[in-house]
């Protein structure tokens, strides 16, 4: 028989370069970035958005998901973490989805959990070994480009929380 997790209510906040910064960084074209006008003119550059791990013997790969809609309220009953290198997610559909992390080290409490709403137009990526939820997407399926590692060692830990956290549909203003 499954075993009955307890229910910590989660606050939704919105998501920002500042606020993220424990958990890694956010991607997104703002004027707090170095940026430069290129190709002629043509193009603004937002440059070196994020510090990409590859770690030891690995490789940057590239890749899309396609996350499925998740119905609110949500329960947060399990996170995973890659202890080998970082996870950059840059949302393709223009839709705002929620970002679900805990500090990187020990397994983490409900209490620990941060939620934050994304803007179709931010990405995040995590830093190594940070704790975060699979895809969140809103509303609709939603592509993400991510980019993430590939090479030796095991490098996805999935745990199971011992208190769930919930992400009521009221906090998730989308």
């Amino acid at each position: 028989m499954p075993r009955s997790l307890s229910v910590l209510p989660l606050q939704v906040e919105p998501l920002s370069r500042e606020a993220f910064a424990p958990f890694g960084e956010v991607i997104e074209a703002s004027d707090a970035v170095t940026r430069f006008t290129i190709n002629a003119g043509n193009t603004e550059r937002y440059h070196d958005l994020a510090n990409i791990e590859p770690g030891a013997d690995g490789r940057a790969i590239v890749s899309i998901f396609r996350g499925q809609p998740r119905a609110l309220p949500f329960r947060v009953e399990m996170m995973e973490r890659h202890p080998l290198a970082s996870q950059a997610f840059i949302p393709m559909s223009g839709k705002p989805y929620l970002v679900v992390v805990a500090p990187a080290g020990e397994v983490p409490t409900a209490a620990q959990l941060r939620v934050f709403l994304a803007r179709g137009d931010q990405g995040v990526n995590y830093a190594t070994g940070v704790w975060h939820h699979p895809l969140l997407a809103l509303g609709d399926v939603c592509d993400f480009l991510v980019i993430d590692r590939a090479g030796p060692g095991h490098n996805c830990d999935e745990i199971r929380l011992d208190c769930a956290g919930l992400i009521d549909s009221a906090d998730a203003s989308i």
